[in-house]
C-alpha cells in the first residue's frame, strides 16, 4: 500500500513528510521508519483526516513531543499523526484553552505572562498539551488531571468535547491512550502574582536539574504505592545493567540511557529489570512510556 500517495491524493494541501524517522523525533533516539507523518493544521483538518485513515483502515499512532514512548525498529507501513500545527492559547473567563501541539515550555511561558498559577510543577518535562494530558503527566505534587476542566477530542472521526469525569484519569492513565486524539484542552485558570509564579517555576526546575543527561524516555516505570520504582530497581542491584546500546542510568535507576539505534535493546531491558524486579520483591512495574506504533 502506497499510503503516502494515497493521501498525499485525498489531502494535497496537508503537510506531511515521507519516511518520518521515529528516531530523529523521540528522546530516546531510536526506532525505525513510517510511510508519512501528518499535520493537520487545525482541528476540522485533523477530524477530517482520522476519519479517512480509519475508513481506509490505514494503520496509525499519535505522537506528541516524543519524550515518553519507545518505537519500534523496522518499517511501519502507516501514518504517524502529529498536532503540531494547533497550537491555540488563550484566555477565557476562568479557563485557559491550549491546543494539543502546544509544548510545555509554551503553556507555562504563556500562563506566566498572564499570571495564570498551577503549571510551575510541570516546569522542564518535555511534553505537549495533548500527549501530556493523554498519558495525564506530571509529579507526585500535581498532574495534568488536576487542571484539565474538559478536554477536546476525535474518536471514530468525530469531534466532541469530554467533561473531566469522563476522561477516566488516574496515575499515568486517561481514556485518550485508547485511540482518542485530543486536539485542545481547557484549564482552569486561577491568578497569581508573577513572581509568585517565577519562583515556584524556578523551584521545580531545580528539582529536575539532577535528572541523568542523554537519551532517555524519562522516567520508564510508574511508582508502585509502596516505593519509588527507582529505589526498588537499585535495591535490586540493576543499577548500570546493560542490554546491547541500553543500560540503567547510575544516577537513577528509573531511567534507560540509549547509546545506540536499537529499540530491541531497550525493549529487552525493560523486560529485563521487570523480570527481576518481580522475582526479588513479587512486585510487577508498570510502563510509564508507550510503545508505538
Amino acid at each position: 500500500m502506497d499510503v503516502y500517495g494515497i493521501l498525499q491524493e485525498r489531502f494535497p494541501q496537508l503537510k506531511k513528510e515521507r519516511d518520518f524517522s521515529f528516531a530523529k523525533h523521540t528522546f530516546i533516539g531510536c526506532g525505525g521508519t513510517a510511510a508519512v507523518a501528518l499535520s493537520p493544521s487545525g482541528i476540522g483538518e485533523a477530524a477530517e483526516c482520522l476519519d479517512f485513515l480509519e475508513e481506509q483502515k490505514i494503520p496509525h499512532c499519535f505522537l506528541g513531543a516524543g519524550a515518553n514512548v519507545l518505537a519500534c525498529d523496522g518499517r511501519f507501513d502507516g501514518a504517524v499523526v502529529r498536532f503540531d500545527l494547533i497550537k491555540q492559547l488563550y484566555l477565557g473567563n476562568g479557563f485557559l484553552f491550549a491546543g494539543a501541539g502546544v509544548t510545555g515550555r509554551e503553556l507555562l511561558a504563556f500562563a506566566e505572562k498572564n499570571c495564570v498559577t498551577g503549571f510551575e510543577p510541570f516546569a522542564g518535562i518535555p511534553t505537549t498539551v495533548g500527549g501530556g494530558v493523554a498519558m495525564n503527566a506530571g509529579i507526585s505534587v500535581r498532574h495534568f488531571s488536576d487542571l484539565v476542566s474538559s478536554v477536546i477530542a476525535v474518536k471514530g472521526g468525530r469531534i466532541r468535547i469530554y467533561r473531566k469525569e469522563e476522561c477516566r484519569f488516574s496515575v499515568k492513565e486517561s481514556v485518550f491512550l485508547q485511540g482518542i486524539a485530543i486536539l485542545g484542552v481547557y484549564f482552569k485558570a486561577k491568578t497569581a502574582p508573577q513572581a509568585e509564579i517565577k519562583a515556584q517555576t524556578a523551584h521545580y526546575l531545580e528539582r529536575r536539574a539532577h535528572l541523568p543527561k542523554g537519551r532517555s524516555m524519562g522516567c520508564t516505570f510508574v511508582n508502585p504505592e509502596s516505593v519509588p520504582a527507582g529505589e526498588l530497581i537499585e535495591k535490586c542491584g540493576l543499577k548500570g545493567k546493560r542490554s546491547g546500546s541500553a543500560y540503567i542510568s547510575e544516577r537513577h535507576a528509573n531511567f534507560i540511557i540509549n547509546e545506540g539505534n536499537s529499540s530491541a535493546d531497550v525493549a529487552r531491558l525493560i523486560d529485563e529489570v521487570k523480570e527481576e524486579v518481580l522475582i526479588k520483591t513479587g512486585i510487577r512495574l508498570r510502563e510509564e512510556i508507550r510503545r508505538i506504533p
